[in-house]
């Protein structure tokens, strides 16, 4: 762990080599699910540094953050609302991999951000920046900046599935599926990779900067569209598909009016199914990164339980590929446990969540962030301890990986619909997904 110390000093040296001087006044963002970001002023100027929490994080990454570097100042160039690369880190600086931004306004929070008063008006800046982004050629960037093969992709996806137990119904249905639907591939376009809410910087509704290009490659431009659109990067807004601003004709129609390519439906839902499994195979990866000691923070494995989430999502964009028949049937509510006698597990961990409360405005910067984390992960086990649902079988995910079992198959959707019901009310029964897929799948409102 590098002191705050140590990184002012090497910040300093990275400075001095683009011809600024010491930095002052360091202080860590919250947020961020792989990167660490650092504010810090130089003079009247403020800069964020976005550095790996270890080199060892680094490793097995596509390409570095010297290629990152390079797509944002590509990105910068073209007129897309990216940040201004200002220096990048070297081996002497002695505080690992990263680079330098120049600060720019704006909040990424999501709720304040979904609160703006022209969320119609954000939407459409969103929608023709992401052209300009698809606009990029591959001459204008490092060579490693990799072409994705689709169906290499969904390969990798059956080699992570395995690695993580196999052990997910769900998630083996949505990789057949993509085995089983991945078009032809498409002329590449320079994917930004995680265009969605939490990536952005908005200000009184308007757009003020795109960040967090680590998974740029070239691609299919409805990749882009989709994964913004998920309903896990909607939040609290369900209710507008798009990027949580507004509708998916209003998205569409501002993306092609800024020179996007003409969106396909078809294509744009075989991308929302393909980032749902992605996102659900890398939120179980994060278990993984916390044990083998690659990423001891506690939001990794507290993002491993956010599997669930995309379990459910999945499943209702698959369930509309299924007989008639097998939608129709309806499935228990999740029961509500109760206690008596003395306290529980459950319980005990919902009297410290309780306590951590009282101290929350004693925290401020990344510890406060951290606390919130802290308060997730006491729930979850609160409500494990009250109720355990069963989601893991090898043996269904195998028989449904080789076409044995499917979506025509008697009563399958059914105990999927009810085990992602009863996984999802006991790791994240906020989820706004929850409350739809409920009243549709048991008639309960």
């Amino acid at each position: 762990m590098i002191s705050a110390e140590e990184l002012t000093s090497g910040l300093a040296r990275a400075m001095q080599r683009a011809g600024y001087g010491a930095p002052v006044q360091l202080e860590r963002l919250t947020g961020g699910a792989t990167m660490e970001s650092w504010r810090f002023s130089v003079g009247n100027e403020a800069f964020v540094l976005r550095r790996a929490p270890s080199l060892e994080f680094m490793e097995g990454r596509p390409f570095g953050h010297d290629v990152e570097a390079a797509v944002i100042r590509a990105a910068y160039g073209a007129g897309v609302t990216a940040p201004e690369v200002v220096a990048e880190l070297q081996g002497d600086d002695g505080i690992g991999s990263g680079f330098v931004m120049r600060a720019l306004p704006g909040t990424p929070n999501p709720k304040e951000i979904l609160a703006m008063e022209d969320a119609a008006g954000l939407l459409r800046q969103l929608a023709g920046d992401l052209a300009k982004v698809h606009s990029i050629g591959r001459d204008q960037l490092p060579d490693a900046v990799p072409v994705m093969n689709y169906r290499e992709v969904i390969a990798d996806f059956r080699v992570q599935f395995e690695e993580a137990g196999g052990d997910r119904p769900i998630i083996a249905l949505g990789i057949k599926w993509l085995e089983d639907n991945c078009p032809d591939e498409c002329a590449p376009a320079l994917i930004h990779g995680d265009y969605r809410l939490g990536n952005f910087l908005a200000e009184d509704s308007k757009l003020t900067g795109v960040l967090d290009w680590e998974l740029a490659h070239f691609g299919d431009p409805h990749e882009d569209l989709a994964f913004g659109c998920l309903a896990v990067w909607r939040f609290a807004r369900y209710d507008r598909p798009a990027l949580g601003l507004g509708s998916l004709e209003e998205y569409f129609a501002g993306y092609e009016a800024a020179g996007g390519v003409k969106v396909d439906r078809a294509r744009f839902r075989y991308w929302t199914i393909h980032r749902t499994v992605w996102w659900a195979l890398g939120c179980l990866k994060c278990a993984k990164s916390w044990r083998d000691g690659s990423d001891r923070m506690l939001e990794r494995a507290v993002i491993s339980r956010r599997t669930s989430e995309q379990e459910l999502d999945l499943l209702m964009l698959l369930e509309e590929d299924a007989p008639e028949e097998e939608r129709a049937v309806k499935v228990d509510a999740p029961i509500e446990a109760t206690e008596m006698g003395e306290a529980s597990n459950g319980e005990i961990a919902t009297a410290i969540s309780e306590w951590l409360a009282t101290i929350k405005d004693q925290m401020k910067g990344h510890d406060r962030f951290q606390l919130a984390v802290a308060r997730n992960a006491l729930g979850m086990i609160a409500r494990d301890d009250a109720l355990l649902p069963e989601s893991t079988s090898s043996e269904l995910a195998e028989a449904i990986l080789s076409g044995e079992e499917s979506l025509a198959s008697a009563s399958l959707l059914a105990d999927l619909k009810q085990a992602a019901l009863d996984k999802l009310s006991a790791d994240v029964p906020k989820y706004p997904a929850l409350a739809v897929a409920r009243k549709k799948w048991t008639g309960d409102n």
